[in-house]
């Protein structure tokens, strides 16, 4: 039976539900592709709680990325057929059985990258890639700090800027992600449990700071990120999962000519051009072994609850796939 997890209203872990639902079938643009593996990512935590908007009124089915195959094509699509397996990352509807999905949104998957790889990799890969090539590009020899290092982008951006020459210090919450960040690419990883991190970046730069901060964790985090800055440095914050940072004022910027960025990774995707280039820039890096998407917890789609609790209670490392 075709079935999706929704979110009654706003709120807790309480409000998320099974309900069943009808394969829909697939308008002009539009393709039907049946789930074969599905990604949990913070921003449905943010969703789900009401801390970004709901675009409708009740039973909204969560869920940003996922892979599987067509089992059909609406009016008006070029590129796509029945069979053919496919990654997407859209906001919302991904936590179901079966979804429609725009075309324009639908990139094939090589047979060097499986269905759980994709589901785990397309929303955080293509925020590594946009992160580190458009928000602010990492050069070779130089150093920044990236917050949440075992995190799922954290883990693939670790990877990635080491392949692209640069040093990244990150930040994990105890001695086990710590070295989990190392394994993937970290030249040092500070404990912000244990340590001062401003303190500590401070002092393996030589008081100069980094040239930029990448903070996916907001409240908790971005007065010290600021602080981490050589001057002219790049602050970018791209999440807030401890909670947003009221407290930021523009005037913070000037203690360094800082600058600041709030990118979002859907803007980006909504260009086809920069989708098949980042997507292909993922794939290739996945199917060449310069990214090893860890996967760090699978669940059935059902249990779509109890992935957001250990997600909320920052006990996952790397991706979780939900398996519908």
């Amino acid at each position: 039976m075709a079935y999706a997890i929704a979110a009654g209203e706003p709120g807790g872990t309480e409000f998320l539900k099974r309900i069943g639902i009808t394969p829909p079938t697939p308008g002009p643009g539009e393709v039907l592709v049946r789930q074969t593996a599905v990604g949990v990512n913070f921003i449905d935590v943010y969703i789900r709680t009401g801390a970004y908007p709901w675009p409708v009124d009740k039973d909204l089915i969560l869920g940003c990325e996922g892979a599987g195959v067509v089992e059909a094509v609406g009016p008006e699509v070029e590129g796509f057929s029945m069979g053919d397996r496919v990654a997407y990352t859209v906001p919302n509807g991904a936590y179901a059985t079966h979804r429609t999905v725009p075309a324009k949104m639908l990139v094939h998957l090589p047979d060097g990258v499986s269905d759980e790889e994709a589901a785990g990799a397309m929303l955080k890969g293509l925020t590594a890639y946009y992160l580190l090539h458009d928000s602010y590009r990492v050069k070779p020899d130089e150093t920044v700090l990236f917050h949440a290092a075992a995190g799922g982008v954290g883990l693939l951006a670790g990877q990635w800027m080491a392949a692209m020459g640069a040093r990244a210090i990150g930040t994990a919450g105890g001695a086990a992600k710590g070295r989990l960040a190392l394994a993937n690419g970290y030249a040092e990883v500070i404990d912000y449990r244990s340590e001062d991190f401003v303190a500590r970046v401070k002092d393996l730069t030589g008081g100069t700071g980094v040239a930029a901060v990448y903070d996916s964790v907001g409240k908790d985090t971005v007065a010290g990120s600021l602080d981490c800055l050589t001057t002219f440095g790049t602050l970018v914050s791209f999440g807030q999962s401890s909670g947003a940072p009221d407290d930021f004022r523009i005037a913070h910027l000037a203690r360094g000519s800082l600058r600041l960025q709030r990118p979002t990774l859907f803007h980006y995707a909504a260009s086809r051009d920069w989708l098949e280039t980042a997507s292909a820039a993922l794939f290739g890096a996945i199917a060449d072994g310069i990214l090893k998407i860890n996967i760090g917890a699978r669940r059935p789609l059902a249990e779509a609850a109890a992935a957001h609790d250990d997600l909320e209670d920052r006990k996952t490392t790397g991706s979780t796939v939900l398996i519908p």
